[in-house]
Order: C-alpha cells, then sequence, then structure tokens
C-alpha cells in the first residue's frame, strides 16, 4: 500500500490527486489492474467527477457548505459536525481500474480528495493489485 500526502489550504477544499496516484500506478508497474483508494479520516473523502473545468469542483465546495452549513443546531462538542456529515455523503472509499497501465477514468473524469476540516496536512492511501492472467 502507498500513500499519498495531501495539504489543504481552506476548511473545504477539492484536491485534484489524478496524477498523484497515477504515479503510484505507474511506480509499480500495474498494466491491468484495480486501484483502491481510501482516505483513513473522519472528516476527508475521495470522489470521482470531472477535473476539465475546475469551476465544476469550487461549484461543488460551495454546494456542499450550502447543503451541510457549519453551524447549525449541532451537538458535537469539536465544532465540526459539518465536515463529518459531508464525509457521510461523499465517502472515503474509490474503486479505479487500471488499464494499459493508465487509470480506466472516463474522458471527464479526475480524482479528488475532499477536505472539509481544514486546512490539514492529510493521507490518502492507494492499494493496486494487479489481474492475474
Amino acid at each position: 500500500m502507498q500513500s499519498i500526502r495531501v495539504r489543504t489550504a481552506r476548511r473545504t477544499q477539492m484536491v485534484d490527486v489524478t496524477q498523484e496516484v497515477q504515479r503510484v500506478v505507474t511506480a509499480l508497474g500495474v498494466k491491468v489492474g484495480t486501484c483502491f483508494l481510501y482516505v483513513p479520516h473522519t472528516t476527508a473523502g475521495v470522489l470521482i467527477n470531472e477535473h476539465a473545468d475546475p469551476d465544476v469542483a469550487s461549484d461543488a465546495e460551495g454546494a456542499l457548505d450550502r447543503l451541510v452549513p457549519s453551524a447549525g443546531p449541532y451537538r458535537h462538542a469539536e465544532g465540526n459536525l459539518d465536515s463529518h456529515v459531508k464525509t457521510m455523503l461523499v465517502g472515503t472509499s474509490q474503486i479505479v481500474f487500471v488499464e494499459d497501465a493508465k487509470l480506466a477514468l472516463g474522458r471527464w473524469q479526475g480524482i479528488f480528495f475532499a477536505e472539509f476540516d481544514g486546512p490539514r496536512e492529510r493521507h490518502l492511501y492507494v492499494k493496486v493489485i494487479p489481474d492475474r492472467v
């Protein structure tokens, strides 16, 4: 298993990590297989969405902040319940197939680390399993 360190600058931030994940796949020399992505945090996640237009990630950040506002009638004492709920909505894992040594993403798709309680330094775990031929 490999680990990618991700640093964020804002409380809610989508960081495109597609190239970093591809570098792991390339370094491992996997031609055909499955890439598992996992975020071991309760206030951050990982998702796949459009990365051709950076406004999509920015708009998604704003939409999640409006959907689950930071201030609310929450009982969680740490003051970051909104971050936990956003993680519940986004999820902490993804699976991407590997074909011809490349992530089998759609034309417009990218992999995003989703920070909801930043700024912080976090980890994204990457495990690539080659197919047996």
